[in-house]
């Protein structure tokens, strides 16, 4: 298929998709639980596209998602929480006086800043993600395999830990968490901030560091020998993939528009890494598609298991509240029994791929090199 051909393709499938959601958006009363499904699946691909860049691309095994997911959500709920909302958040030991003065400043700022705040929050989350990425890459990074794992995510437990200690009342406002954090003001903005987010890791993964961090995976004293620096590729890996995770985080802050220590247990990290590894590890694509399909089950599809069912006057015993989670898990199995290597393997999603497909589909042949009919 030809190149200008694939990118027309391209280009009509995100007007589609963006014509699709605007249609169901200005619906929210029939649609409100799609809406809801397809911008956290949207905001979950971020962090599962980042986890795969580190685990699936560079072979590190890290579990420290939640705890950068959380830095980020709570550098960007602090940021975006209005100035004349702070005494209601902050109801107990009240804001830092430093923190509100600067709330206070950028409230006066022209109306071009105040527009592209909301961004630079999210960057700015994503900035301090990185920061703590670059300062622990430097002793953990040493270690491999189960070790890496402990560390990590020993890392997240201690970062959730801090956000609601009492010491930090006056910052994170401690164990009562944040509320009235400021939300999206269109699903085309998230899905706008994810496509980028998800663009530039894919690029990242094709540039020539993205081919270092494959070389790692693949045999370290091979890589080592062929002149790559491994530490220096992997703290570039583990930073960016922290930024990213963060600005996620960030991201989800805005979506529930209200934040505790306790939505970033190591569950989350479990649940991003069930994503990962259900998509494909090493496969963008993947990542994207398990988090849409998970977050479609767990949210949507399988929520009737969990409702009171009666046939014949007779009730069925298993349908009640929490038998959802045992179908996933059932449905989960399945999966990574006939699919070991998840739905896209360590493959991306190509129109030449798409057609050759088809084509097999409906005529049993494999379409001639370069696509020829």
């Amino acid at each position: 298929m030809k190149k200008s051909i694939r990118t027309v393709l391209s280009l009509l499938l995100v007007v589609l998709v963006a014509v699709f959601l605007l249609m169901i958006e200005q619906n929210k009363a029939q649609h409100g639980m799609l809406l809801s499904v397809l911008e956290k699946g949207a905001i979950l691909a971020v962090v599962a596209v980042a986890m795969n860049l580190l685990n699936g691309f560079t072979g590190l095994f890290s579990l420290g998602q939640a705890g950068f997911m959380a830095i980020g959500a709570y550098t960007t709920a602090i940021l975006l929480i209005p100035v004349d909302a702070v005494d209601s958040v902050y109801y107990m030991n009240g804001i830092n006086p430093g923190i509100k003065a600067f709330k206070t400043l950028l409230e006066s700022a022209p109306a071009p800043v105040q527009t592209a705040y909301p961004f630079l929050a999210l960057v700015v989350g994503g900035l301090m993600g990185a920061l703590f990425a670059a300062l622990i890459g430097i002793p953990v990074l040493r270690l491999k395999s189960d070790y890496l794992a402990v560390a990590t995510l020993g890392f997240s437990e201690i970062i959730r830990a801090i956000l609601s200690s009492p010491q930090m009342d006056t910052i994170t406002n401690g164990s009562y968490g944040l509320n009235k954090i400021p939300g999206f003001s269109s699903i085309l903005t998230t899905f706008a901030i994810a496509g980028v987010c998800i663009g530039l890791m894919y690029l990242l993964i094709r540039s020539t560091y993205g081919r270092a961090f494959k070389a790692i995976r693949e045999d370290e004293i091979a890589a080592e020998a062929m002149g790559i620096n491994l530490f220096r590729h992997k703290e570039l890996s583990f930073v960016a993939s922290s930024f990213f995770t963060a600005i996620a985080g960030g991201m989800l802050a805005m979506f529930m528009r209200s934040i505790e220590a306790k939505t970033f247990s190591i569950t989350l990290t479990y649940d991003i890494l069930l994503i990962v590894v259900i998509g494909g590890l090493g496969s963008v694509t993947g990542s994207v598609l398990g988090a849409m399909l998970v977050t479609a089950s767990k949210e949507w599809w399988l929520r009737f298991f969990d409702t009171p069912l009666a046939i014949g006057g007779v009730s069925i015993p298993l349908f009640r509240p929490g038998f959802r989670m045992v179908v996933f898990s059932v449905l989960l199995m399945v999966v990574v029994l006939f699919y070991r290597r998840g739905l896209m393997g360590n493959s991306e999603f190509s129109w030449d791929g798409l057609y050759g497909a088809v084509r097999r589909l409906f005529t049993g042949r494999r379409p001639k090199k370069g696509g020829a009919a």
